[in-house]
Parts: structure tokens; C-alpha cells; sequence
């Protein structure tokens, strides 16, 4: 099923997707992907973040104690034979980023287990505002000098406060360049830390309205990930899109 063009329904319409998406995808990393040791967790608070999905390390005594990077790998997909296949791929040097900080957010769970990674789905209101776009931005960015992983997905077409889309903003604030290509207006990017404060790496994937999902990592550890489902993860959403906004979604009478 290709990507829908969201900007024809209401902010209300794309949340109530949002929701089940989040579902959707909360559900297949729990459902076997993550490897033992590790689960997700919708809409948790995380410090100054509402992150859509966590992905948490089970750190207490019932825990096998399989750790990815550590004695085994299993479950989890090596870097260093496997890259991530994207578009583009980009790091930027710890030394850069000591350049780029204005602040930093502490983010912590109150349950005690240690967050490894955060999802977030971009949303309309992320992009109406300035300030709106500063604090999405604000907060990626100070998730990832705090050393958690990160997966955006933009379907959101680039507007006057992100002209390279809300990845290139968070790339500029870092003092580095990205350029939206022109007719891959929308974004998957995934971002892997070396540790708190450490070197950061991205691994974007630029697509369009009409174009099909294509699996993108989270990181579990830098050497380390997993291959989010979004495209199947995004099919199951729609189907309980209710049939008046699919009319709109896909210009039928």
C-alpha cells in the first residue's frame, strides 16, 4: 500500500491513525523482533519527551541477561556486516557536536529500566509553529547527547519552519548539511548515538506520497539493530480508518 497523502484530512483524522499505527508497530517489536531482554512501550514519559514508542532493556533479575553487543548477537543485526540500506548515511564527530550543544535534556523511566531507544512519528503540529518545530527539534536532539537511539518518521512534507524536512533541522542544528531532494519530500530517519555525548550517525531514507515503506533500523546498541516493519506496521493501521476519510485520503467520489 503506498504512503497516503495526509495533508488532505484534518490534524484529528492523522492522530487517530497516528494511534493505531503506534499499536501496530508497539506490537510486532514485542511480538518477536526485539530479542530477549528488550521491549516496547507506547507513550511513555521519558524526562521532557512523550516519545511515541520506547524500546527498553529489562535490566532485573528475571532477565536472561542476553545483552546485543555483548557475549551474542542474536536478534539483533550487525552493523558491520549488514549496514542499513538507505539512501544516505551521514556521522557527525563528537568534536562537532561539542560545537553544535545548547543544552541538554536528562531522560530518564521512572520504572527503573534503562531506555535504549525512542520512536517518533512527526505530526502536523510538530511543523504549524517556529517554536513548535525548535522544541521537536530541542528534544531529538538532546535524546541522542543523553546516548538514546532514535527512529523519525516524517510523512509530512517539508514547510517554512523544516525546508529540509524536520531531519535536515535537526542535522543544521548540528552543524551539518542535508538537502531534501525535491521529489522525495518526506522522511525516514533513523539515528544510532556512539554513547552520551558521543559521535551521532544517521541513516535517512528520503520518499514520497505513493511510494511503499520501507523497513528502517532502530539501534539497539551503535554496532547493533532491528528492522522496523513500517510498511505492514501501516497497512494494518489504515484498514480501521474509517471509510469517510478514506474517501478524501484517496480522491474517490
Amino acid at each position: 500500500m503506498p504512503i497516503h497523502d495526509w495533508t488532505l484530512v484534518t490534524a484529528g483524522t492523522f492522530h487517530d491513525f497516528h494511534l493505531a499505527w503506534i499499536s501496530e508497530i508497539r506490537g510486532a517489536l514485542n511480538g518477536g523482533l526485539l530479542p530477549d531482554g528488550y521491549y516496547a512501550m507506547a507513550e511513555q514519559v521519558a524526562g521532557q519527551i512523550i516519545p511515541d514508542i520506547l524500546t527498553l532493556q529489562d535490566l532485573g533479575p528475571t532477565s536472561s541477561g542476553y545483552r546485543v553487543g555483548g557475549n551474542g548477537h542474536e536478534g539483533g543485526t550487525a552493523v558491520a556486516t549488514a549496514p542499513p540500506r538507505v539512501a544516505f548515511s551521514d556521522t557527525i564527530s563528537e568534536a562537532t557536536l561539542m560545537a553544535a550543544r545548547r543544552r541538554q535534556l536528562v531522560i530518564r523511566h521512572t520504572t527503573g529500566d534503562r531506555i535504549v531507544a525512542l520512536l517518533e512519528i512527526v505530526s502536523q503540529g510538530n511543523k504549524e509553529k517556529d517554536g513548535a518545530m525548535e522544541a521537536f527539534v530541542e528534544k531529538a536532539i538532546g535524546a541522542l547527547d543523553d546516548g538514546y537511539h532514535l527512529l523519525i518518521v516524517d510523512l509530512y512534507p517539508p514547510g517554512p519552519f523544516d525546508p529540509n524536512g524536520v531531519h535536515g533541522e535537526i542535522w543544521r542544528r548540528m552543524k551539518a548539511k542535508y538537502e531534501q531532494p525535491i521529489d522525495k519530500p518526506l522522511t525516514l530517519a533513523a539515528y544510532s548515538t556512539s554513547g552520551k555525548a558521543g559521535a551521532v550517525t544517521c541513516y535517512v531514507e528520503p520518499t514520497a506520497v505513493g511510494h511503499v515503506l520501507a523497513p528502517m533500523p532502530i539501534f539497539l546498541d551503535p554496532g547493533h539493530y532491528i528492522n522496523v516493519p513500517l510498511e505492514e506496521t501501516y497497512q494494518a493501521a489504515y484498514r480501521g480508518v474509517p471509510e469517510r476519510w478514506k474517501r478524501v485520503i484517496e480522491k474517490r467520489a
